[in-house]
């Protein structure tokens, strides 16, 4: 389908509007980049209760100007516009260089992690390669351009070697394997000194790499990567937000986010609770490394838990809340649209959306972390058995804060977009598509000023944390 202008009068209004008040919201504040390990100081300009409102206007304007300026025929139309690219010679040829490279860096990682140095996260190459490389930029490009991860996957590619039992995939196990280990992953983060021990590092790494390819076998390689894979999950749904989607006959273009539209991107509720773990991981993030973060977890430690176990129950806690409001919202949709339509199809149909809340999160959380280090990471991998014990790290200009909160108030005007759209695919009227967004826009709301308030707020260094 070739590319034609559909925005018109009415698109157009929609467009500037959000832009604008983006950009009135965006020049408010500034604030440093929140990430474990940097201790950069914020700067609000104005006066928080005005920072905080003026975040949670955008989303509400934005959904405003959405809901009463488009059409059915608009959206569909916008939704529906691809461009598509097939070359088989050259998909085949893509895929052997990136499984070349994957398996290839693989390897290079566990060995310069028990051979390279120990003790500075920034001279080993396994460190920056997994929280810059691929954590950080790689998880960008999902978002911004495409999933590369099925081409670069090292894992999947050792598994087509394996055999495999070829056993069916329990539909009750859904993608809770990858909840799970997210979930010990992000907790390892915090209170193993995984940064500063290379080897610990690595040997997580080996850990991960014994039970992938344990699915795999049991499974099909297919099956397996497809649900249980925590990376591969993680990839793809961030790239379900990116302008450039695989196909079955090749590469599709379309408009940023219009894939989380589709009714084939969350289909289930542990596929929900992943979308959410992905929204709240960086919330949590950010969370640990403020002034409240560090008097929760010193309240909980007080009380007489384990440093381990206090980050443990703040991380589950939460996690558990974010789904606890997402649930809700289904539930008060279902109420106020007055739909056969059952909660549960609600909570799975509008899941899709808050991806894209979790790419301005990841925005405003990793694009600063990896521009300051990615001198870093060419530096060791030009020599990762003997990299340069100092190596350059870029300073951020003091506007770049500007860039953090843009960020997330873009990714949050676009989930509003996208919930409109499956608002007007669900429900006939165009009344009862409007409010069956309310919830929605609500939910939106909150995440918007919880994760606004925690960038504009001074980051520390979170107690009890082993350097």
């Amino acid at each position: 389908m070739t590319w034609r202008p559909v925005l018109g009068r009415r698109g157009g209004l929609v467009v500037a509007g959000s832009l604008l008040l983006v950009l009135l919201g965006s020049g408010l504040a500034s604030a440093s980049n929140v990430v474990v390990g940097l201790t950069e100081q914020g700067d609000v300009t104005v006066p928080t209760w005005l920072y905080l409102a003026t975040g949670a206007g955008v989303v509400g304007a934005s959904a405003l100007l959405t809901m009463f300026v488009t059409d059915r025929e608009f959206v569909t139309t916008v939704h529906d516009q691809s461009v598509g690219v097939s070359n088989d010679t050259l998909s085949r040829a893509v895929s052997l260089i990136g499984g070349t490279v994957g398996v290839g860096a693989l390897v290079g990682l566990i060995v310069v992690g028990f051979l390279g140095p120990q003790g500075i996260g920034l001279t080993s190459a396994t460190v920056l390669v997994t929280f810059v490389g691929v954590r950080a930029i790689l998880t960008l490009v999902a978002y911004t351009v495409g999933n590369p991860w099925p081409t670069l996957n090292p894992w999947r590619r050792l598994a087509r070697v394996l055999p495999s039992r070829n056993a069916p995939y329990p539909s009750w196990l859904g993608t809770w394997p990858a909840v799970g280990a997210v979930l010990v992953f992000i907790w390892l983060e915090v209170i193993a000194p995984i940064v500063s021990t290379p080897w610990l590092l690595t040997t997580i790494i080996l850990a991960y790499t014994v039970g992938t390819l344990a699915g795999a076998v049991l499974f099909s390689p297919q099956s397996w990567f497809e649900r249980g894979d925590p990376l591969s999950v993680w990839f793809r749904l961030y790239g379900s937000v990116a302008p450039i989607q695989r196909t079955d006959d090749g590469l599709s273009l379309r408009w940023p986010g219009a894939r989380l539209s589709d009714d084939d991107v969350v289909t289930d509720l542990s596929i929900v609770a992943f979308v959410i773990l992905l929204v709240w991981e960086l919330t949590y993030s950010g969370f640990i490394v403020t002034l409240p973060g560090v008097w929760t977890i010193e309240i909980l430690v007080a009380l007489g838990l384990p440093p381990e176990l206090a980050y443990l129950l703040v991380l589950l806690v939460g996690y558990a809340v974010f789904c606890w409001m997402y649930w809700l919202a289904a539930g008060w949709t279902r109420t106020r649209a007055k739909t056969y339509l059952s909660q549960r199809y609600l909570a799975v149909r509008y899941a899709a959306p808050l991806l894209a809340i979790a790419a301005g999160y990841h925005v405003a959380h990793y694009l600063g972390f990896s521009i300051s280090l990615w001198p870093s990471l060419i530096s060791v991998l030009q020599a990762p058995l003997n990299p340069d014990p100092n190596p350059t790290q870029l300073a951020l200009t003091s506007w770049f804060g500007y860039v953090e909160i843009a960020g997330i108030l873009v990714g949050h005007v676009l989930a509003v977009w996208m919930a409109h759209a499956i608002s007007i695919e669900l429900f006939p009227g165009r009344l009862q598509a409007i409010k069956s967004q309310y919830p929605f826009i609500i939910v939106m709301i909150v995440f918007t000023m919880i994760s606004l308030y925690l960038v504009s707020l001074p980051a520390v260094e979170p107690p009890y944390v082993p350097a």
